[in-house]
This record gives structure tokens, sequence and C-alpha cells, in this order.
């Protein structure tokens, strides 16, 4: 009996080895046969992909072209799906591991095979109904066309808009114009903004002037050059406006029968005829830079010394920089809020009175004013609408808005003017700009967070001698410059760091990307959602109940806000298997440990970002070093303390940016055994009356008091083998106290490395020194946060032990006690931005040094950085600080600003400090702007510090959170106030001292806002 099933045994094992080699080997002839696929379908995505681009210009002449165009499109996605699944699941796995997952390689060849299958039936398809044509030539021309009735629609409203909001702007353009200097070189103007803000209507107006433009200019052209002009036709145009209809003829009569007529022909003779003419020349809706150079070497003579103006109107700032002369520019701006309303009530045939006497009324123009955003096409265009229905029924009509943008034929023009600057990018740009409608409305977007998702998304391409980031943001700035999105926030040193989209720009690019099937964004209203085969989906607070979404397709998803308990499960499991970005930033709903231990398991994920408000993460897990793609992983203020080991995996990673929270807000202890043994610890977490909320960060917050051994620093411990990722570009925040000195000293391999983030706070001196040997080694390092002050101030005295700082350094932020300025400070030639926290810096050096760096923008003194009783600004010092902020310096009692010191200071902030003797000096600040006295600030001798900035040639803003009381204001004593120009009765003096009194200084104020 047991020989019978040993025989048996042995006859079934040998069956499953045959079996089993026999599916390995029909397996890896399947493999071979999906590598020949793979190149197949590669080199058919290419074709797509041109396909496509050429698809842009010609889709809308053609209903059928459309509908292949998208089904390209889809099928292109899925492609490329596909050879990311086989690249993470076969392609970069070893032969053991792709022996193990047989059942996931079988699946990706099977899928590759069915796309081949797709892209030949396309083919097909194509043959059958003959869809790809040459792009016809008239598709640009229906553009221009387009254009053309637009800008005339807006020339309608000239009267309108020159009296609402127009008056300023015609005055200060003229005032570039100098119509009146009638010598020297032609000068271009340039006039830059967004579309429908009326450049073409101020620009107009201002030809059509008698006064200025015909009396003092006897030849004088409109012309409006399109996205594609006709070289002759533009060249006839010009002669037939600045040279007379007669001289046209008359030339192409002397042609006619001698030779082809030719640019060169036309060209000659304008520029001939022009030399010594006086001639204003308008060129409307310039879009390219070659454009420019043509039509200024083929038709402007360079001799002409006559004073002949030409202005451009553009939406494209570098445009109209390159083409202007000097620093002749003027950037057209919105509205201001009290002439659009103005402009909207003129609209619609309503009166002032009839606004104020209705509160509703009010609240809804104001609200239609915000949506237009204060641009003048907006206004007028919605306004005409609105004149054709009652009152009562605009607010029906605001709701409606974005749906009315889409469908309302009086509504087209304005739809056009829009969507004409979106035709009009190039193809790298177009989808970059479609990805805005993500954000919700109003939404200020940080660059770098939209950098960063572009580059996950495949978007960007770094170029030779370029990473991705830096082409990203030459793509933000590009966007920018060609006025789709407005500028939001700008930093010291003018670079922007966060952008908004126009509301009515908004809602026409969610509409676009609608119908391109790029994003899909679930509305309150959508009860029953079906969308298929859209890629990227936002949530904006949406409260709809069911949304037919094919989630395994999707690759980025943005949370703003709440979403449906029922969707909170989805977006936090593996449903979302294509998943590269996943913006949890500005979540307003719970994720738990075990959600996080879900996302972790998306593979392909390249951006992941959650925020602080409802995280309830705790740790890393260990299944995170399967995400070899990861680009981005931002944790701010989570509970996590340590980094697990298997973080040095990820060779892709760029930005590793890990906060943890530093306070223990439900139970604050200092010690492990009063948590184990407190009645609102332990107890709660197992009480079934509890939220899920208060649970979960029970639990967090114990798990990150045990792990860390109950520290307080809000960095976290990064294992050894951080020195792998050698791609990183931004780290924070590394404690180093918990950080092994390994770990830190691999710190020094990160050669890309940008930004680090450090918190010193009780680490040892050796594990300090490695540190800032390590730093000195970080070539391209420009941003330096240093910590060592939370909970108590502890010393930063071995940063002095640094000889050699890193070259680049733009910002650095030291927190902690270092006494007397490093000398090492010194060397730091680039650095732009300086914070001082804890720093107890006595007087002494400390000036001398910060003042003899030469690019110093910013520099911020807090929380008693400085001991000193005064702060002198000696002559010669601070050759380019901008910004002054003082915050809680106990010892401060003076601040004196010597003549010739920080010439190009504009601002001075002063929060939580008494000035005994007060600010003095600001008369030698010729760029000063603003004079902020924040709260709890005290000055004495405010009523000098007033007169001097009523005497202040630059008319600064003195700007107090408390009254006047708060401050001394010495009463009517007199006080003196230093001149920056010598008195009229004292000519030739460079200086003087005039002695005022409260009630004249008043006066003085008085007299110079008259002036």
């Amino acid at each position: 009996m047991a020989e019978t099933v040993l025989s048996m045994a042995r006859s079934l094992v040998g069956s499953a080895i045959s079996k089993a080699a026999s599916a390995a080997a029909d397996e890896t002839s399947l493999l071979l046969g999906v590598r020949k696929d793979i190149w197949y379908i590669k080199d058919e995505l290419k074709t797509m992909h041109a396909f496509l681009r050429a698809a842009e210009v010609m889709k809308k002449k053609d209903e059928l072209l459309k509908v292949w165009a998208e089904q390209i499109r889809d099928l292109s996605y899925d492609i490329e799906d596909s050879l990311d699944e086989f690249k993470i699941h076969i392609e970069s796995q070893t032969l053991f591991r792709q022996l193990v997952k047989l059942k996931e390689r079988h699946r990706i060849a099977i899928l590759i095979h069915d796309l081949k299958s797709r892209v030949e039936e396309v083919s097909r398809r194509n043959t059958r109904y003959n869809l790809v044509k040459p792009i016809s030539s008239s598709t640009e021309d229906d553009t221009d066309s387009y254009a053309e009735d637009i800008r005339n629609q807006s020339a309608s409203n000239l009267d309108e808009t020159e009296l609402v909001g127009f008056s300023n702007s015609k005055k200060k353009l003229l005032e570039m114009i100098d119509a009146n200097a009638n010598d020297g070189p032609a000068k271009v103007i340039g006039v830059v903004g967004m579309g429908g803000l009326g450049k073409t209507a101020l620009s107009r107006k201002i030809f059509e002037s008698k006064e200025d433009i015909m009396k003092n200019f006897p030849c004088n052209a409109w012309i409006t050059v399109s996205q594609s002009f006709h070289r002759i036709e533009l060249l006839k145009d010009m002669i037939r406006q600045l040279l007379g209809p007669s001289s046209l003829d008359q030339l192409l009569q002397e042609l006619q029968g001698k030779v082809v007529v030719q640019v060169h022909h036309l060209s000659e003779y304008l520029k001939e005829e022009l030399r010594e003419k006086r001639y204003f020349v308008v060129l409307d809706d310039l879009w390219s830079l070659d454009a420019w150079n043509w039509i200024n070497d083929i038709a402007f003579p360079n001799n002409n010394k006559k004073g002949s103006r030409i202005v451009i109107t553009t939406r494209n700032v570098d445009l109209a920089e390159n083409c202007a002369t000097a620093s002749l520019v003027y950037h057209l701006d919105f509205l201001q809020m009290n002439d659009a309303i103005t402009l909207l009530l003129r609209k619609t045939n309503k009166k002032q009175e009839d606004m104020e006497s209705n509160i509703n009324m009010q609240k809804i123009v104001e609200r239609i004013v915000n949506k237009c955003g204060r641009l003048p096409l907006a206004i007028l265009t919605i306004g005409a609408v609105l004149a054709t229905k009652q009152v009562s029924e605009w607010e029906k009509f605001y709701e409606q808005l974005p749906s009315e943008l889409e469908n309302n034929p009086s509504l087209e023009a304005l739809r056009r003017m829009v969507t004409l600057g979106y035709n009009h990018l190039p193809s790298h740009l177009k989808p970059c700009f479609l990805y805005l409608s993500i954000f919700p409305e109003d939404f200020e977007i940080k660059r770098s967070r939209l950098v960063d998702r572009w580059i996950a998304e495949g978007f960007v391409r770094a170029n030779v001698g370029k990473t991705t980031k830096d082409v990203g943001e030459s793509y933000f700035n590009e966007l920018i410059n060609r006025s789709m999105i407005q500028r939001s926030r700008v930093d010291i040193e003018g670079k922007i760091k966060s952008c908004r989209v126009h509301d009515i720009m908004r809602d026409i690019t969610v509409s676009i990307s609608r119908e391109e099937n790029f994003v899909f964004l679930p509305m309150d209203n959508d009860s029953d959602l079906v969308q298929e085969n859209t890629r990227h989906i936002a949530f904006h607070g949406s409260m709809c109940c069911k949304i037919g979404i094919d989630w395994s397709v999707i690759r980025s998803l943005a949370v703003f806000g709440d979403i449906p308990r029922n969707l909170v499960h989805t977006i936090c499991s593996d449903q979302l298997r294509m998943l590269r970005v996943l913006d949890l930033q500005d979540l307003r709903f719970l994720i738990t440990q075990k959600d996080f231990n879900n996302i972790v398991l998306l593979r392909h994920l390249k951006y992941l970002t959650i925020g602080y408000i409802s995280c309830m993460v705790y740790s890393l897990p260990r299944s995170i070093g399967k995400l070899q793609g990861l680009q981005t992983l931002k944790m701010q203020a989570t509970y996590i303390t340590t980094l697990p080991t298997e973080i040095s995996k990820l060779q892709c990673l760029r930005s590793l940016r890990c906060e943890r929270r530093p306070d223990y807000n439900s139970f604050s202890l200092n010690r492990p055994m009063k948590c184990l043994t407190n009645t609102m610890c332990l107890p709660m977490i197992f009480t079934p009356s509890v939220s899920p909320y208060d649970r979960a960060k029970q639990i967090a917050e114990l798990h990150m008091a045990t792990k860390s051994f109950w520290s307080r620093s809000f960095g976290v411990k990064v294992p050894i083998g951080i020195g792998m990722l050698r791609d990183l570009q931004e780290l924070e925040h590394v404690d180093i106290r918990r950080t092994s000195s390994r770990a830190i000293k691999e710190l020094e391999q990160l050669s890309k490395l940008r930004k680090l983030g450090v918190t010193t706070t009780g680490s040892t001196k050796e594990k300090c020194k490695i540190l800032y040997t390590a730093i000195q080694k970080l070539y391209s390092l420009q941003s330096l946060r240093v910590n060592a002050w939370y909970p108590d101030i502890e010393t930063l005295e071995c940063i002095h032990d640094i000889s050699s700082p890193p070259p680049l350094l733009r910002t650095l932020s030291l927190s902690g006690s270092l006494e007397e300025m490093p000398n090492w400070i010194e060397q730091l030639t680039h650095l732009v931005k300086f914070y001082l926290q804890w720093s107890k810096l006595k007087e002494g050096k400390t000036m001398l040094i910060l003042g003899a760096l030469p690019k110093l923008m910013l520099l911020s003194l807090y929380e008693d950085a400085y001991l000193g009783e005064k702060l002198v600004f000696k002559t010669g010092a601070f050759p380019n600080l901008r910004t002054l902020l003082i915050n809680n310096l106990d010892q401060l009692r003076e601040i004196r600003f010597e003549d010739g010191s920080s010439p190009l200071l504009e601002k001075i902030e002063i929060s939580l400090s008494k000035l005994e003797s007060g600010i003095i000096g600001i008369l030698h600040l010729p760029r000063l702007k603003e004079i902020s006295l924040r709260p709890k600030s005290k000055v004495a001798r405010l009523g000098q510090l007033q007169g001097e900035v009523d005497a202040h040639p630059n008319r600064p803003a003195l700007r107090m959170s408390n009254d006047r009381r708060f401050h001394d204001m010495g009463g009517d004593a007199a006080v003196e106030v230093e001149a920056t120009e010598p008195l009229p009765e004292k000519e030739g003096e460079s200086s003087q001292v005039i002695t005022l009194t409260k009630n004249d200084c008043q006066e003085v104020r008085d007299a110079a806002l008259a002036t």
C-alpha cells in the first residue's frame, strides 16, 4: 500500500514538474512575443502623439476627425499605461521575481497583445473613412477671422471703456508715447495684458486722438497682426494707410507686367518713402517675436530721426519687453472695483441708486464683478446678457455661468477671446495649462507644487544642461508671460512663488478639459455620474452620491476639502492601480495608518503629499521601498518619527519633506509612565463612545511618543543609506540627535541637494561636527535651516567650526544660541535671505558682518536674536537690503540709519518690541515704502517719526496695529526732522535741520498730499 502511494506521489510530482516546465516555456515564448509587441506599440505611440499635435488645428473642421482623435488619445493613454505596467512588473524585476509573478506577466502580455490589435484596427478605420487629410490652410485663416471679429467687438465698446476706468491708462500711455517729441529715432511702446483687458480699445482711442496723434503724425496706420498673417497683404495695407491708396495703386501699376510683385519690392518702396516722414503705427495683437523682427526689418527704415512711434499690443510680456524701446512697456491692469461696478451698471442700464436701494442687487453685482475678475470684456459681454433679464434673474444666471459660457451664443466672443490664447500655446504647454483646472476657483497655486505635479505626470522633459525642475519652471514662467495665469505671490527677488487662474479663464479651461476628457470635476449637483476614460480627477468638496468611473485608469487624484464617505476607502485602495499623483495636501477628512498602508501599495506613484489637518499617520511602512518611481514625498506635520531603511531604495526621489508634530496635544506628557497611567490616554483608546478621530489621534500620539522616546523635536530620524538618494534636491527635516553618525555623514553624498532642514536639539557635539562637515561638501545647497531651540534654547556653538560654507547658499535660517556671528557668514556672497532666532548676538561685529553681505535683501531678527540696545546701520552697509523684520527683541531700544546706509530698503516691520529711543534717520532711506508697527510693538518719539515720514520724498506709509495713544507721541513738543533736500532759501546746502511741532507735521503732510 505504501509503495502504491509513493508511486502515485512520484507520478503527480513528475506531472506537476512537467506541466510547470511546459507552462514556463509557454510563458517565455509569450514574453518574447510581448517584447516584439512592445517595440511595435512604442513606435505607434510616437506616431499617435505626432498625429494628435497636428489634429489640434484640424478637429474643429471635421466631426469625424474629432471623434477619431479622441479614440487615438484614449488608445495612446492605454498604451502608456501598459508600457508603465511592463516596466514596473516585468522589465525592472529579477529573473526570480519574474518567475514568481507568472500571473502578472500573463496579464500584461495579454493586455499588450490586445493593444496591438486595437492599434491595427484604428489604422484600418482610417483607411475605411479616409480620416487623415492634409491640414487645411483655411484653418488658421478661420482662427484669424475669429480673432478679428472679437477685436472688432471690443472696439465697439470704446466709449464705454473710456468713460469707465481707462482715463488714467490713456494718460500714462500718452506720456510714454510723448507725441510732442519730434526728433530722435523711432521708439517702440508695448501695451501688454491678458485677453479682454482692453489693449485694443485703449490703443484705438489713442490712435484716433486728434489732439495727440493726428496733429503730430502726418503718416499713421493701424495694422492688425494675426497669428499667421500674409506678408504681402500686410505690406500693402501699411502702404495704403501710411502713404495713401493712390500711392499703392501707382506702385502696383508700375510693377504690373514687369515682374511678379514680391515682398522686397513693397519693402524697398515703403522704407524709402518713410525715411524722411514722421509716422505713427499700431501693430495690434502681436503673437511672436519672429513676426515683430520680420515687420521691423522689412517695413521701418533704420535711419528715421523724426521722432516716429510704433505701438504694439500683445498678451506676451517677454515679447513686449523684447520689442519695446528701453523700458517703454505699459502693463494694462484690471479695472478698479468701483469702476468695474460702474461699467456693469451702465451696460445693464441700471443706476447706482438702484443698487444702493436694493441690498440683494448690490450683493449679486459684486459677485458678478468678482466672477468677471474686473476684466472689461467679461463685464461688457456678461452685462449685455444681464440687460435682457430682470434683476431677480441675475442670481440664477450667475450660478449657471459656467454652462452659459459653453452654450450661450451671446457669450461666444468672450469664450473665443479666452481660447485664442490656449489655441496659440505650443503643444507642450497645452496639457500643463489644462492641468490648472484641477484646482478650485480662486485657489492660490504654489509654483513648486504645480511644477512637481507636471513632472510626475510626464509633461516635462529634461533638456541638455537643464534639469526637469528647471524646464518645468520655465513652462510656468511662459504661461505667466503669455498672460494665461496671473502672478499671485512674488518673493523678495521678484521670483513668482504662486499663481491664480482668472475666474472666467478657469471656467472656460474646465470646459475645454471636459471636452478633451482630460480632467473630471464631480459637482455638487451631479447625483449620478458616469465618466469614462478620464485620467485626472479632483474633488472640490463634492457631495455626489455615485460616480461611474474606471478607477483603474486614473493617473492623478486631488482632494480639496471633504469627500463623500463612500469614496474615502476608494481613494486609499489598490483600485487606483495606475495612479501617479495623489495630492491630499488640502484634505479635510481622516486618513488613518491603515489607509496610508494601502496608498503605498500603488506601484506607479510618483507624487504623494498628505496635509496635516486630519492625517493620523505615524509610520512609513517598509513597502514604500517598492515605489521605485516616487519623485516627491511630502508629509507635513504627521506623527512619523522615523524613516525606514527602505527609503534608500527610492532612487528617483527628488523631494523628501517629512515633518512630525512636535507636541502631544491630547495628553501633554513629559514621561512615559504618566502616559500609561493617565486616565485620559490609554482608556480613551479602548472606549467605544470615543469618536474615530479622537481614537486615531490618541493612537498616533502614543506611537509618536514611544518611538521617539518622548522627543519633542519636529525632525525625523533618517536611516543609513540616505546617501544613496543621489537625485535628492530637498530634504527636510532631519533629527540629528536620533539619526546615527554614519547616516549624518552620508548627507555629504547628496551632491544635488538644494534645500536642507535639520534640527540639532539634544545632539552631541560629535554629531553636530559631523553634520557641519557634511554641509560644507554640499556644493549645490541653496537653502539651509538649522534649529536648536525647541522646546529649550540650545547652543549652535559647533556651527562656528564651519570654515567653507556652501558657495551658492541663498537662504539661511539659524535658530539657537550663537552669541557671536560666525566668521564664515561673510563668505556668503550669494546670500539673499537671513533668518535669525534665539541667536543672542552681541553688539560689535554682528552688524559689520551682516552689513557687508553684498546680496542680502531680507534680514529677520526674531526672539532675542540680537541683544544689543542699538541697531545701527552704518554708512555704506547693507547695499541691497529691501526688507527688515524685527520681532520680540527685548533689549533693543533704538534703530538708527546713517546717511548712505541701506539705499534700497523698502520695508521696516516691528513686532513685539519696545523702542524707547525710536526709529531714527528714515530720511536717509530713499526707497522706503512702508513702516509697519505690528501688535504689541511700541515706538517712542512717534511724533518725530511721523514728521520724517511726512517729509520723506517717497511718501512711505506708516501702518500701526495699535492706536497712536499706545505709543509715546511726545505731546506737542518740537521734534527735529532732517530734510534730504535743501530748502529754497538755503540753496546749495546738502542737508539741514528744520523744527516742526506736531501741528506743523500735519501741515507738511497735507502739503505733500496736495502735490
